[in-house]
This record gives structure tokens, sequence and C-alpha cells, in this order.
């Protein structure tokens, strides 16, 4: 009996996660068709030269290319404005197996998942992407090269340099997810500094042209995301123990 009750239950779960992820593809599809309406004039921001200062004109160097940077506009901005539906799918899916209030504090984390992604592609965008594009062109110059950008190597190009800056503007988030979760403490954090600098040095050196100027100017807000974690960490802690001592006072009374 016991059996046929966690079959039920396994096969109702599947059921659950097959529905929100019906509903995430729809969503998805819906947003897709009309990210196709705004692909142009994106298209147009974000080969503009007042951003970069480096005079590009892009070619195509396949008949697909054209297809794909359009195909890759749109799924980009698909995925950015369907992120909080499809968070907000994945909190209804788990919700059922957290108490009340562990549930207000995960659903409390989706906009603010939303904006750190926000934040950390205008920064990459706006900070880090002019900073790798004048670094490449000042060196082909050096290099007495002809400067030819293919147009997919240029979209390309500027995914990976958005896209590893924005999740790493989620690391507060991670950091008081898992605080909450008491796998990681403040004291830890503060333990393990010395160490997180050094990966993030790493990071910005690894995401930055290869001069310290731009690699610094790209560590010092990993830095403070750093110390803004700890900070959130600490505060969740102290909830959690004023919780612990009033549990146990309740307990031994």
């Amino acid at each position: 009996m016991a059996d046929e009750q966690g079959t039920v239950t396994l096969v109702e779960h599947l059921s659950e996660l097959r529905r929100r992820l019906i509903y995430v593809a729809v969503v998805f599809t819906v947003v897709l068709v009309a990210a196709f309406f705004v692909v142009r004039p994106i298209y147009q921001y974000l080969t503009i030269n007042t951003i970069t200062g480096v005079e590009i004109k892009l070619n195509a160097f396949s008949f697909w290319d054209g297809v794909g940077v359009y195909m890759q506009i749109a799924m980009v901005v698909a995925l950015g404005i369907t992120l909080p539906f499809t968070l907000y799918q994945i909190w209804a899916f788990v919700s059922p197996g957290l108490k009340p209030k562990e549930r207000k504090a995960t659903l409390r984390y989706i906009p603010y998942v939303f904006l750190c992604f926000l934040i950390g592609i205008a920064f990459g965008y706006f900070v880090v992407f002019p900073l790798a594009m004048k670094f490449t062109a000042g060196l082909n110059q050096e290099l007495g090269l002809i400067e030819t950008y293919g147009m997919a190597d240029y979209f390309k190009f500027l995914m990976n340099v958005i896209f590893p800056i924005s999740l790493l503007f989620e690391l507060p988030l991670v950091i008081l997810f898992l605080t909450q979760l008491r796998i990681l403490t403040p004291q830890l954090l503060r333990k393990m500094r010395r160490v997180a600098y050094f990966i993030l040095v790493i990071i910005s050196a690894m995401i930055t042209p290869a001069d310290l100027f731009s690699a610094f100017l790209v560590l010092i807000p990993l830095i403070i995301l750093y110390e803004i974690s700890v900070l959130l960490s600490s505060r969740v802690y102290k909830k959690q123990l004023a919780a612990d001592a009033k549990r146990a006072e309740e307990y031994s009374g």
C-alpha cells in the first residue's frame, strides 16, 4: 500500500512538473514571437559606436549569419522577459514542500534575482564591453591588422562578456539563500575572504581584456558584491540565532 501511495505521489509530482514546464514553454513561445518585433531596434542599438567608441562595420560571412543573429537577439529577449515567470513556476513546484515562512522568504527572491540579472547585464554592457572592444581594437591597430568584424562573432563576443557578469551579480542572493539553508555562515565567509578575493581576481582577469586597469575596474564591484553578501548573511544568521534561542526557551519552559 505504501508503495502504491509512493508511486501515486511520484506520478503526481511528475505531472505537476510537466504542467509547469508547459506553462513556461507556452509563455516563452508567445514572448519569443513578440520579441521579433523589437529585434531590429535592439540590433541597431547594440551596434552603435557611442558605447564602445570603436568604429565597426559588421559583415556577414555566411548566408545564415543574419538569421542567426536575429534569432539570437530574439531568444535573449524572450529568456530575459520570461525569467521571472520561470522562477515563479519553479517556486510553485517546490513550495508545497516548504513551510509557510520558507514560502514567503523564497518568493521574495524572485524579483531580486531578476533585478540583479538586469544590473549585471547593464554593468557588462556599459562598462566591461567597451573596455574589451577598445583593448582589442587598439591591439589590432598596433599589429597593423585590418579590422573586419563578422556580425556573428561580434554578438558571440558580446554575449561571452555580458552573461558571465550578469551571473556573478547573483552572488549576494546565492549566499543569502545558502545562509538561510544553514550551509554558509558569516564566520565562514569572513574566514574565506582571502580565498574569495583571489577567486574574484582570477574571474575579473578572465572576463576582461588583458590590462590591469580593466581588470581592477571589474574587480571593485565584485568585491563590493561579496562584502554585501557577508552583511546580508550576518543579518540572516542573527535572526536564525534569535529564533533558535526563542525555540529553546519555549522548549525548556
